[in-house]
């Protein structure tokens, strides 16, 4: 979504300028834990102020007994990992060995962050003046601002930061990362109120930062939403434990593949958000032919398309829906059995709505991709039953360019796909068609479709208004003008003449 981001912008310019030869993966991780350090240590610093004040409740409070910070739940900071104390130090030679003996003892006294910081400042080839010029930068953020204002500006400034690495590290960064206009569309579609809240495939944690704004911004209570997710990387399992801190959300995020070591077996979700990589060829299939998940049909060894959709839909609670990104191809591809998955799918009433999205909204990959919304239930009552309809939105002409490869869905963009699926979706909703844009399509239309699921296939194209200038006229208009840029004679002109000699016109 697009937002006034200046000064993350600002501080950005400035963070990738001392990057210098370094490579963005790397950097990547040195710059969070800095964030990372700030964020908790400011946190600790207003706790600490309110006990040492020792006012009303706090009445004899000893300012620096780890216990008392538990109960606030948030994280004791040492004194010497304390970020005043460091940024005092920042241009002494030893500053990494003080930064990573400081994310030691935070890990620590902090049996939650254990194994979560980076312990990386100590490096020889790290240039040491730089990282103290980026202690400094960092030193500047929610300076001016006091408690819950500077801690949100640290959560965005490390979410933007978040971004533009994924950005920066191109193909390999978007294992980590989904474009926050993607995830706003799914959390808005799906309205994660209360339950629980599952990504097999979580990266940094955007689905669950995101749940959460929605359930705030919404007066709902974060404490209503049960959070599980899981991921195979573990570098990426740490930045989303941090980007989770961050936010004091409570997750249980478990490290594993999620196809061979499933680590939340028994769990049915209320709500599943995830965007699992395109196309993978390498998921150990050939090891799971047999596999109960496979309710619909096995999936090929060659594609994991497939194998995450029946994951996730073997996940869903009875009454649970789903939102999963995934590749165009997806929606119509034949091989290795995946067109009978998919009617086996669409017959079973589990496919609820279809989103084809613009290409160039991600970082790390120029194949187009599309939204799966999946329902356990189409007729629970609780919203109109939509049992023999499936909702075809085509969103491939929306949104707008950012720089010049990115493109980016703003505030109404998301508001007209989402109200479109609201409207279609909720009991007396006024839902109607519109060509080029939506359609609800009846199960037997998609049957006549061979159970293909684009949605170009369905909403027709776009009515355009007459301007009541008849054909001939128009062609005469153009034919006219190329005659007169083809004073001189070249190839590109007999070309184009033959062509619309071809066609019946001739000038």
């Amino acid at each position: 979504m697009a937002e006034n981001n200046e000064l993350e912008k600002t501080l950005w310019a400035a963070a990738d300028k001392l990057r210098s030869n370094m490579d963005a993966a790397e950097y990547k991780h040195i710059v969070l834990g800095l964030i990372f350090l700030k964020y908790i240590s400011d946190a600790f610093n207003d706790l600490h102020a309110q006990l040492k004040a020792g006012a009303g409740e706090l009445e004899g409070a000893d300012p620096e007994d780890a216990d008392e910070y538990l109960a606030h739940n948030i994280f004791f900071v040492p004194e010497k990992a304390r970020w005043q104390y460091l940024q005092d130090r920042a241009k002494q030679p030893e500053i990494g060995k003080w930064l990573d003996e400081a994310m030691d003892a935070i890990e620590k006294i902090n049996s939650s962050l254990k194994g979560v910081l980076p312990k990386i400042y100590a490096d020889p080839e790290l240039n040491k003046q730089r990282l103290g010029e980026l202690i400094d930068l960092i030193g500047t953020i929610g300076f001016s601002q006091d408690g819950h204002k500077a801690k949100d500006l640290l959560g965005r400034v490390y979410e933007y930061f978040l971004g533009q690495f994924a950005d920066a590290e191109g193909k390999k960064g978007g294992q980590f990362y989904t474009p926050a206009s993607i995830v706003q569309v799914l959390v808005a579609m799906l309205e994660p109120y209360n339950g629980r809240v599952y990504d097999g495939c979580c990266g940094s944690g955007g689905m669950f930062v995101q749940s959460e704004r929605f359930v705030e911004e919404h007066q709902g209570n974060i404490k209503d939403l049960s959070i599980y997710g899981q991921e195979s990387n573990p570098t990426t399992l740490r930045l989303a434990r941090m980007n989770l801190a961050i936010r004091g959300i409570d997750a249980r995020i478990e490290l594993g593949d999620t196809f061979l070591s499933d680590k939340h077996q028994d769990l049915k979700a209320d709500y599943i958000l995830a965007n699992p990589p395109f196309n993978i060829s390498d998921w150990s299939g050939e090891h799971l032919r047999d596999d109960g998940r496979w309710k619909y049909g096995v999936p090929p060894t060659g594609n994991a398309n497939y194998a995450w959709l029946q994951h996730f839909a073997h996940k869903l609670s009875p009454n649970g829906t789903a939102g999963i990104v995934l590749a165009n191809g997806s929606m119509n591809s034949n091989s290795g059995g995946e067109g009978e998955i998919r009617k086996n799918m669409i017959e079973a009433g589990l496919i609820d709505c279809m989103v084809a999205l613009p290409a160039q909204l991600f970082y790390n990959t120029m194949i187009p991709a599309c939204l799966w919304f999946l329902a356990r239930n189409k007729t629970n009552g609780k919203f109109r039953n939509r049992a023999n309809e499936i909702l075809f939105i085509d969103a491939r002409k929306i949104g707008s360019m950012i720089n010049r490869r990115n493109k980016e869905f703003s505030d109404q963009d998301i508001a007209r796909i989402t109200d479109t699926y609201h409207a279609w979706r909720n009991i007396g909703g006024q839902y109607q068609d519109q060509d080029g844009f939506c359609k609800a399509a009846t199960l037997e239309e998609v049957r006549k479709n061979s159970h293909v699921l684009m949605p170009g296939r369905y909403v027709g194209t776009e009515a355009v208004e007459d301007d009541g200038i008849p054909f001939e006229e128009k062609m005469n208009v153009l034919t006219t003008k190329l005659a007169e840029q083809f004073a001189r004679g070249s190839e590109l002109e007999k070309s184009i003449r033959e062509n619309l000699k071809g066609i019946g016109y001739e000038f």
